[in-house]
Order: structure tokens, then C-alpha cells, then sequence
């Protein structure tokens, strides 16, 4: 399957500010290894093959461990992930999904327990950043694997 739109092309100042916008997340308090696994499960939900392609390649270029990866899917059964981790899977589903009440007071109190305000605040930019990639990659059918080289991604060793 092809891409149907180069959206980088089409709108480049809205692509630099999506950019802007993950790349500013990406360096707030919770830490990278809760943010790859944070796009990976929202990627996952979303059905975003480009996205999946591409977190999983960087959790493994920085040290994720690929069982953890596997795992991700099935994160509530597995003995893998700690009680932070597992707190920020279930606000990233949360908010990925939205369900129709909104976010529980029961999600909040547990997610708060784990983080402070400002991590809660940066990991929901987060979400809400790899969510709105998911949109873009599949509604203009991005192709996995098709950016690897430009941005480092086949240092995984996954082609």
C-alpha cells in the first residue's frame, strides 16, 4: 500500500510544530522508557502500523528489552512492567480511547499516585501527541519501515 498524502509536504509548519510538540514531550520528567511505551500502546489501539513500526524500533535502539515489547499488549497479565508503568499504560489507553464518561476519579487517584502533577501533565502530551500522529499516518496510509534511514531507525537492525 502506498502513501496517499505527503503530509510533510502539504502543510510543513504544521508538521514542524507536531514535531515540536513530541519532541518538547519527549523530554519531560517521566522518562523515555515510559514514553516509548506509551506511543507503542497508543499505537497499537489505534491500529497505526507506521507508528509501531517506528516506537518499537526506538525502545530497542534505546534498551528496551523485546519480551517487555511483546508484552505490551497483554501488559495487565504480565509481571514485566512496574506499578509506574502500568499506571501510565492505563492512562494512555484511557485517554486513547476515551470512554464515555471520561477519565475515572479511580484512574486519576491511581495515575497520581505514580506521578506528580507535571509528569501527569507531560505524559497526557504525550499521549495526545502520539494519538494525533496515529490519525495522520493512518488516514494518509503512512508505510512502515519507509522512513527508517531518515531518522536512524535501521540502527535497530530490524529491516
Amino acid at each position: 500500500m502506498a502513501q496517499r498524502i505527503d503530509y510533510q509536504q502539504q502543510a510543513p509548519e504544521l508538521f514542524k510544530k507536531l514535531v515540536a510538540i513530541s519532541m518538547q514531550a519527549a523530554q519531560g520528567g517521566v522518562g523515555a522508557t515510559i514514553g516509548h511505551l506509551a506511543e507503542i500502546r497508543a499505537s497499537q489501539l489505534n491500529g497505526c502500523a507506521f507508528c509501531v513500526d517506528m516506537h518499537v524500533k526506538q525502545a530497542l535502539i534505546h534498551g528496551e528489552r523485546p519480551l517487555r515489547i511483546h508484552h505490551l499488549a497483554v501488559w495487565r497479565e504480565s509481571p514485566l512492567f512496574s506499578d509506574r508503568e502500568r499506571a501510565a499504560l492505563a492512562w494512555t489507553e484511557a485517554l486513547t480511547q476515551l470512554p464515555p464518561h471520561g477519565v475515572s476519579d479511580e484512574l486519576y487517584a491511581k495515575v497520581r499516585e505514580q506521578f506528580s502533577e507535571k509528569e501527569l501533565t507531560e505524559l497526557t502530551y504525550t499521549v495526545m501527541a502520539i494519538n494525533a500522529w496515529n490519525r495522520i499516518s493512518v488516514a494518509f496510509t503512512s508505510v512502515p519501515g519507509s522512513a527508517d534511514k531518515a531518522y536512524g531507525l535501521d540502527k535497530a537492525g530490524l529491516a
